[in-house]
């Protein structure tokens, strides 16, 4: 019967958990602070996680041949981004100077990675991707045994320092040491900042937050700033300097109240509670009856240490995790294979990098109607389809090469990004409401971290696609119909109060609910 109690007391903390929020002022100051603090500092995580399709692109270089039919030893042939002689030429099989367009300044012409050194700009932003990988796992974990904040927190002043390093790097192995560093911030915010952010949200205002455009936004903004200043050192500079700022909401923003909760720290997150309500202008709710099941809930449970094994212990919790585990993999390809094939388009690289991030403004903003219209599940199913059909129109497009085909290239690579970035915002809030608060972290970390997977493939699969053409985009429209029938088979979270504890699914739950029920009778005949 421990059991079915336990499942009772979770349920009832869940639902004075919201109520409680709400009593403190719903959506007030303290939120809107909080998001500031959080997805504000997305700024510094977007420029860095975006920075290689800049730093690691390839300017105009041209190689000096000697002239052989020339009677003089300084009889020079320049020929552009060409890395061996043309056959039956005149020209000596050395190049004995190779010179870079002065329009950018990248990592290519920094430490001349181009012919026999070209795969190592690629490797780079597959080491970075591997440092978002590493560290998702270990994040999710972190930030369920300390908390929320001090895990957010260290992902900030990590990414500081890492891009001052990168910026002052004299070689490409210390910048590939840096990147990695880099990664692993990145990917102990991306595992952190959502959950965070949402623990304090109402239920009703939850997709609404998700679909605040600030990572499109910020891309955006982030092409303008790589037309202007057009230097790899100073752009990492840039992004450290705009770091420092979001630091200092350490000391206004608290600690996740439902985190201190599930953890039965009753006594710290009354005090939350107190904060919220007096940032928020309200009186500070009644706490007596959380007080009282908290302690009711100790009594059944020790302060448990959760870790995924938790999660494939419950049948339901695993099957809807390897679900989108998928997704997140899918996605996580088809993201990034699109932002760092930039390159593969026609037209100015600036402008694209700005039109691939500004497609995502608008997108990301609908998803706030459709999530509470249609709910999570449809809305994922949907922008993954238009995703899948516009990755597939490229591929087709590249392979058939028929007339105005640049055009309808980035036209339909538009299409792609559109409906994967606002598949993949919506996707967020669907796995953050399906994970239960002691393993949310751990859920989503581990979501994440997979994703990285696809990520650390995108810069690989694009350098084969030039071989191969339509590749890249064959793969994102294939990935992307999976995904949408994946997010069909997982159920959906709209309106659904966060729950607090694993509860038993199937037989298990019904038993012991049933046992609960029994209970319930035997003191009410007695």
């Amino acid at each position: 019967m421990e059991r079915g109690c336990s499942l009772s007391q979770s349920k009832k903390i869940d639902e004075i958990l919201e109520r409680l929020l709400i009593e403190c002022g719903g959506l007030g100051k303290l939120q809107w602070i909080l998001i500031f603090v959080v997805v504000g500092s997305k700024l510094a995580i977007t420029w860095s996680m975006l920075m290689m399709s800049f730093a690691g692109a390839t300017p105009d270089w041209w190689c000096a041949w000697t002239n052989r039919t020339s009677g003089f030893n300084d009889s020079y042939v320049d020929s552009l981004k060409s890395c061996t002689t043309p056959s039956n030429s005149s020209l000596e099989d050395t190049c004995l100077s190779i010179r870079f367009s002065d329009e950018k300044s990248t990592v290519v012409s920094e430490w001349n990675l181009i012919c026999d050194d070209e795969w190592i700009s690629s490797t780079i932003t597959t080491i970075q991707m591997g440092g978002l990988l590493a560290s998702g796992f270990i994040a999710g974990q972190v930030a369920d045994l300390i908390g929320r904040k001090p895990t957010f927190f260290l992902a900030l002043v990590l990414l500081a320092a890492s891009n001052l390093v990168c910026g002052f790097s004299t070689s490409w192995q210390m910048f590939a040491v840096a990147r990695f560093v880099i990664g692993l911030a990145c990917g102990m915010y991306l595992t952190v900042f959502f959950n965070f952010v949402l623990e304090f949200i109402p239920t009703r205002y939850r997709a609404m937050v998700m679909a605040i455009p600030a990572w499109p936004v910020f891309a955006a903004f982030f092409g303008l700033v790589c037309w202007w200043l057009r230097d790899w050192q100073y752009l990492h500079y840039a992004t450290a300097i705009i770091t420092l700022p979001f630091l200092l909401g350490i000391f206004v923003v608290p600690e996740s109240f439902r985190w201190l909760v599930s953890h039965f720290k009753t006594e710290k997150a009354e005090k939350v509670i107190s904060h919220i309500a007096k940032i928020n202008g309200k009186k500070k709710p009644d706490v007596t009856k959380l007080i009282a099941v908290s302690k009711k809930e100790a009594e059944l449970k020790t302060d448990k240490k959760y870790s995924i094994i938790d999660i494939f212990r419950d049948s339901r919790l695993t099957k809807h995790s390897l679900l989108l585990w998928f997704i997140w993999l899918a996605s996580g390809y088809s993201y990034y294979a699109i932002s760092f094939g930039v390159e593969e388009l026609s037209g100015d690289l600036y402008l694209n990098m700005f039109l691939l991030s500004a497609v995502e403004i608008p997108a990301q903003a609908v998803t706030w109607f459709f999530n509470n219209c249609i709910g999570r599940r449809w809305t994922c199913f949907m922008f993954y389809m238009v995703a899948a059909a516009g990755g597939l129109a490229v591929g087709i497009v590249q392979v058939l090469n028929p007339i105005n085909s640049a055009t309808i290239i980035n036209g339909c690579a538009m299409v792609a990004k559109l409906g994967v970035a606002a598949a993949w915002a919506s996707l967020m809030t669907f796995t953050t409401e399906t994970y239960p608060t002691v393993v949310r972290n751990i859920g989503y970390g581990c979501a994440n971290s997979i994703s990285r997977v696809g990520a650390m493939a995108a810069p690989q699969i694009v350098q084969l696609s030039k071989s191969v053409s339509g590749l890249m985009y064959f793969l994102c429209g294939t990935l992307m119909f999976l995904s949408a029938i994946s997010a069909a088979l997982v159920p959906d979270t709209k309106g659904k109060v966060m729950e607090n504890q694993i509860r038993k699914s199937g037989r298990s739950e019904i038993y012991q609910m049933s046992g609960e029920m029994k209970d319930k009778e035997k003191e009410r005949l007695s």
